[in-house]
């Protein structure tokens, strides 16, 4: 079976490239994917949120994909799988696949003459590669982007347009690097004397392993001294910053707006939500999760769950938990200095 790129193909060859279970018709043609609201004829949709159940009756998809559970609460056909979501995405894959450039250099590319370029590789208009730089097998260079001296993009890579790699960065295999990311700049590392700021040159790398996703406008700053590390299978999501020395790692997955300071290690298969903030020079441990905008200022040592967010209130009901709050540690004060004359009395 190949990429359907528009052309049908039917449930039952869906449920042998994705290795899960077909009940119903596996003859009926698929030909795209669509949410439960929104599909029609040709479509499949899924179901992996309980809140939906009841669209289940109402959808016109051709087939579903469901959980065990939910599978008796639909007649149509359908794929069942233990983690839906995960099902739709394979399909999705398959249904609606990437279009890849034709391979060559496009004649405004500038192209350093001692650079390895794959012959399989595609280089886009106005695209830049700087000297002793290598460009893998099948790699897609975007329009516009520009790749610095000495570095290296691997096989299958994906850079779209105007990303820019620094000098010395090293992308592994089968990694995409979405519009406006900026790989290997300078870490923020300033020296103060006397009232003054002085520049610490940035001199280490940024190593980036294979089938990571760095979203829009993602900043990863190279070491100071060190490297800064993004491990196999890491996940970053657009607009966030990852300061020098960092190191995240194997299949972490990271929401949008987060800022990570330099020299923080992160472990394998973490979550953090969005817009949470991460202080330095941290460790926190792997299968940690991290809420959305919660500030972290120590290392975590224990996997859990740390959220330190405080919930919305109407403003008027947040200036009176605000007062409270600041007279926290004159109450604190005051109870234990109660508590240390009710002991003195006994």
């Amino acid at each position: 079976m190949s990429p359907s790129d528009g052309v049908p193909i039917s449930l039952g060859d869906l449920a042998k490239a994705c290795g899960v279970p077909l009940s119903g018709d596996g003859a009926v043609l698929i030909d795209r994917v669509a949410t439960l609201d929104g599909a029609d004829k040709g479509a499949i949709a899924f179901l992996s949120n309980p809140k939906y159940r009841n669209r289940l009756a109402t959808t016109r998809a051709s087939a579903v994909i469901v959980s065990p559970e939910d599978a008796p609460g639909t007649a149509l056909p359908k794929l069942i799988a233990d983690n839906p979501y995960a099902t739709y995405a394979r399909v999705a894959a398959i249904l609606h696949p990437a279009s890849a450039p034709a391979p060559g250099v496009h004649p405004t590319a500038v192209i350093a003459p001692d650079a390895r370029v794959a012959a399989s590789a595609a280089i886009e208009a106005h695209a830049v590669v700087g000297g002793r730089t290598l460009i893998g097998e099948r790699a897609s260079v975007g329009a516009g982007t520009v790749i610095g001296e000495d570095c290296s993009v691997g096989a299958d890579c994906v850079l779209h347009p105007r990303v820019v790699l620094y000098p010395r960065t090293q992308v592994g295999a089968r990694t995409v690097v979405h519009s406006g990311a900026v790989i290997g700049a300078d870490g923020f590392g300033m020296a103060e004397q006397d009232g003054r700021w002085l520049k610490v040159p940035q001199i280490g790398r940024t190593l980036v392993g294979a089938d990571v996703e760095i979203g829009a406008n993602t900043t990863i700053d190279r070491g100071a001294i060190g490297d800064t590390v993004i491990e196999d299978g890491v996940k970053l999501d657009n607009q966030i910053q990852i300061g020098h020395n960092c190191r995240v790692g194997a299949h972490t997955a990271i929401a949008g707006c987060v800022g990570v300071a330099g020299s923080t290690n992160i472990g394998r298969n973490c979550k953090i939500g969005g817009a949470a903030m991460i202080a330095g020079h941290l460790e926190i441990a792997d299968g940690t999760v991290v809420s959305a905008s919660t500030g972290l200022f120590e290392s975590v040592h224990s996997p859990g769950v740390y959220t330190g967010t405080f919930p919305a209130l109407p403003h008027r009901d947040w200036r009176h938990v605000a007062s409270a709050m600041r007279r926290l540690r004159s109450i604190v004060e005051r109870v234990r200095a109660l508590e240390r004359a009710r002991s003195e009395e006994a």
